[in-house]
């Protein structure tokens, strides 16, 4: 199932780059978060080190962000739309994204 979770993750954040709103990186995520903004985050598993998303996962659940841990920064990058790798991403406005991250917030429930 978390395969499955990542390619949404993934197709979602795609989507929401082009029709949407998205931030990029740890500190850019985190702050969206903080301030209830984001949608959806997505972070890397090969973060080094991994400290840089250990807050990731108390901030989305006091927030009630869906949360969901893709296998690396370079796939994360690419579909953000960068030629490198990303520690994370939050969506911010859905555009065409909107039912699959409907989705993945029902799955990781």
């Amino acid at each position: 199932m978390t395969d499955e979770l990542s390619d949404m993750a993934l197709e979602a954040i795609e989507k929401a780059r082009k029709t949407g709103k998205i931030k990029k990186g740890a500190n850019e995520a985190i702050k969206a978060i903080e301030k209830g903004a984001a949608k959806l985050v997505v972070v890397a598993k090969d973060v080094n080190p991994p400290e840089i998303i250990m807050p990731f996962k108390p901030l989305c659940a006091e927030k009630k962000i869906p949360l969901v841990t893709v296998a690396t920064k370079e796939e994360l990058g690419a579909s953000a739309g960068l030629p490198v790798g990303t520690s994370a991403v939050a969506v911010l406005q859905e555009g065409e994204a909107k039912d699959i991250i409907k989705r993945i917030s029902e799955m990781s429930q």
